[in-house]
């Protein structure tokens, strides 16, 4: 039977082979993308200045009000677009996407259309 435990540990090896090829540049962050069971997490990374450029949640005050419950489908399609938003405005429209080691489905495949919607290109 394969526990929760073993399920991360799986995520996580996942992530570090990912992470070997993935990296972000000052002109191309990396969009890292982190989920719990009951939030969704999403930072822009430069990964040569180690240095995260911006951040968005479902536990922004921006989206409290507008969501429920943080780890469903739509809290994913809100912190998507939140966070492409708040990427434009610093300028950044190129980035890298890292799902962090979670299978491309669900709240991660949300979260990474609705920023492909409101303009980043990855």
């Amino acid at each position: 039977m394969i526990t929760k435990s073993d399920k991360n540990k799986l995520r996580k090896k996942r992530h570090a082979r990912i992470r070997r090829t993935v990296t972000g540049t000052p002109e191309r962050p990396r969009l890292n993308v982190f989920r719990s069971s009951k939030h969704i997490y999403a930072q822009l990374i430069d990964d040569v200045n180690g240095q995260t450029l911006l951040a968005a949640s479902s536990l922004d005050n921006e989206l409290k009000d507008s969501i429920t419950n943080g780890g469903n489908v739509e809290a994913a399609q809100s912190v998507g677009a939140l966070v492409a938003k708040r990427a434009l405005d610093k300028g950044y429209k190129n980035v890298v996407f890292d799902r962090g080691g979670y299978l491309y489905h669900g709240r991660i495949k949300a979260l990474a259309e609705a920023a492909r919607e409101t303009g980043l290109e990855f």
